[in-house]
């Protein structure tokens, strides 16, 4: 059975995800293909990079799908929805948002992986104090690469507005996506060499960085969806007070640095939502 850091954080999942579902539901048939898409891929993509690098195994939840959480899986789908919401209310040009994208996930990612390993949801197998406080730097590329391949495939005809936007580019973007998994996991860990590793994660990474900023973006340049808020804040929130309660996030001292670094980075850049939600607390 479980213990309650598994159950709220799996609860918690299931909350974004149905933030994300009753959004879809209201913008049409598309957006909801494109969230359970992204669902879909989500297992999909754990289950294959499981068996293709056998680098980590997950604790036992409450449903699984074999070897791998369902929660994980809808996880991804919820922040691919979520960051690409997000996105497209920016300035930036429509073939840049997925990079953007890819970023906006590992925002997630800096805070919640080396406090999740230490709660005992997944195990890189390596100690807590290998490379990334025990989280493999192979493991920001995927991140990156993830929801990039993702959300280049959609894109590549949500553009449209006839039945194939609707229909084709949910299906599109699983298949690109997986691609781009098993592509990406490839080349990490077959073509790049072991001493490479933390250079090639880290030139691919501040390039993607450093081509958004380079492109001086403006977000929010139309009401967003409040979920674009809720994914993040949630996942922040949730490993933030779990990891004060259990103790883990002083292990070292600095992950609770890095999760308030990446808390107060997703509230600058969702602060027209946390305006909204203060304003109307003083109304209230």
């Amino acid at each position: 059975m479980p213990n309650t850091y598994f159950i709220l954080f799996e609860l918690i999942i299931y909350i974004q995800f149905a933030l994300c579902l009753v959004h879809a539901w209201k913008h049409g048939t598309g957006n909801v293909l494109k969230l359970l898409a992204g669902g879909a891929f989500g297992v999909l993509l754990e289950l294959a990079t499981i068996r293709q690098l056998n680098a980590y195994e997950y604790g036992r939840f409450l449903i699984m799908v074999l070897d791998v959480p369902l929660c994980i899986g809808l996880a991804w789908g919820a922040i691919i929805y979520a960051v690409s919401e997000f996105s497209d209310a920016s300035s930036l040009p429509y073939w840049a948002r997925p990079i953007l994208d890819g970023l906006l996930a590992l925002n997630i990612d800096l805070a919640l992986d080396a406090v999740a390993i230490r709660l005992g949801f997944w195990d890189w197998g390596r100690g807590l104090h290998f490379e990334y406080f025990g989280v493999p730097f192979a493991n920001f590329w995927a991140w990156f690469w993830v929801v990039f391949s993702f959300s280049i495939g959609y894109r590549l005809l949500a553009y449209r507005t006839d039945w194939m936007s609707t229909w084709i580019s949910p299906f599109l973007a699983l298949v690109v996506g997986l691609v781009g998994v098993v592509s990406t996991n490839s080349l990490i860990t077959v073509v790049i060499p072991y001493d490479f590793y933390m250079l090639s994660v880290g030139l691919v990474l501040v390039s993607a960085l450093v081509l958004v900023l380079n492109l001086r973006p403006r977000f929010n340049l139309r009401p967003v969806a409040s979920l674009a808020f809720w994914v993040p804040f949630l996942s922040h929130a949730y490993l933030l007070i779990a990891g004060l309660v259990s103790g883990v996030i002083f292990n070292p001292p600095v992950l609770l640095l890095v999760s308030l670094v990446m808390f107060a980075l997703a509230l600058y850049l969702h602060w027209p939502a946390v305006r909204h939600l203060l304003s109307r607390n003083k109304i209230s």
